[in-house]
């Protein structure tokens, strides 16, 4: 599935339906793009994002009879992107997780031989 049909999925999982959302299509097809197509991720971090934005933007707001804490929905927004981390992980535990290769050779050091850098141990 293209990163493009994924778009409308994401802004549904974080509820970034308005006429003004927080994130642009674009930015959402990136972190799409960013995670492998994984809508899951691309969630998590998009929430992650707004969380950031909610702190430095909101803060903690009192007027007479409305009170706002970005803190507090910051806390509630990493609490969904643990979420969907969550199911990522579970999703990918179910397709058998995934291939990392690692570099094979290449190392000046005897097997077993400590390494050492710059003096600090």
């Amino acid at each position: 599935m293209a990163h493009s049909e994924l778009v409308p999925l994401v802004r549904l999982n974080i509820s970034d339906m308005g006429d003004d959302p927080a994130l642009s299509d674009e930015d959402l097809e990136l972190l799409l793009k960013t995670f492998d197509g994984s809508a899951n991720r691309a969630s998590a971090r998009a929430l992650r994002i707004i969380a950031a934005s909610e702190v430095l933007v909101s803060k903690v707001i009192s007027t007479q009879d409305l009170r706002t804490d970005g803190r507090a929905v910051a806390e509630a927004l990493r609490g969904l992107a643990q979420d969907f981390d969550a199911e990522a992980e579970a999703e990918e535990a179910a397709q058998g997780g995934s291939l990392r290769l690692v570099p094979f050779g290449g190392s000046r050091r005897a097997e077993g031989e400590e390494y050492r850098t710059g003096g600090v141990y």
